[in-house]
């Protein structure tokens, strides 16, 4: 095909970023992962959910801002909410301001579970990525991140 652009392939330093980013994500995420799954028997989303539904003013975020914030999918989401629903840690129900929509709700054992089990948590993240870095690293990396994910939010998805 004549006319097409040469892909901008990477160079060493490049692919070195590329890959230490993906090990490190897959490592941290197995750990996080797995350690939730053996203390608390829930999925690391279903955590999350738990976190960003408790830091939320009321407790409760529409389902559609839920998925947004998670980097999900819909139907991702709704399957992980269930679960939680199932367990008495969340609770849906149709948003007030608009029929359409379906906000989700922690409950009171949602917050009881999350104060039981965050400790456990905060001491993996320390041990799986927090702890092995000083601050300067700490700030390299979440300032290099930061700017990964303002550029990707502002770009439409298709």
């Amino acid at each position: 095909m004549s006319g097409m652009a040469e892909p901008r392939w990477l160079n060493d330093q490049e692919m070195r970023t590329w890959l230490a980013f993906l090990e490190a994500s897959h490592l941290v995420e197995r750990r996080v992962e797995q350690q939730l799954r053996d203390r608390a028997g829930m999925s690391h989303p279903q955590y999350e959910i738990l976190v960003r539904l408790a830091d939320a003013p009321d407790g409760s975020i529409r389902m559609s801002e839920l998925a947004e914030l998670l980097v999900t999918s819909k139907s991702g989401l709704t399957y992980q909410v269930a679960q939680l629903e199932k367990a008495g840690l969340v609770r849906r129900y149709r948003c007030p301001t608009d029929d359409r929509g379906v906000n989700a709700a922690i409950t009171e054992d949602g917050r009881d579970k999350l104060r039981e089990i965050a400790p456990d948590h905060v001491a993996v993240v320390r041990a799986a990525l927090v702890d092995l870095l000083d601050a300067d690293q700490q700030r390299a990396v979440a300032d290099s991140l930061t700017t990964v994910v303002r550029a990707l939010r502002a770009q439409p998805t298709g």
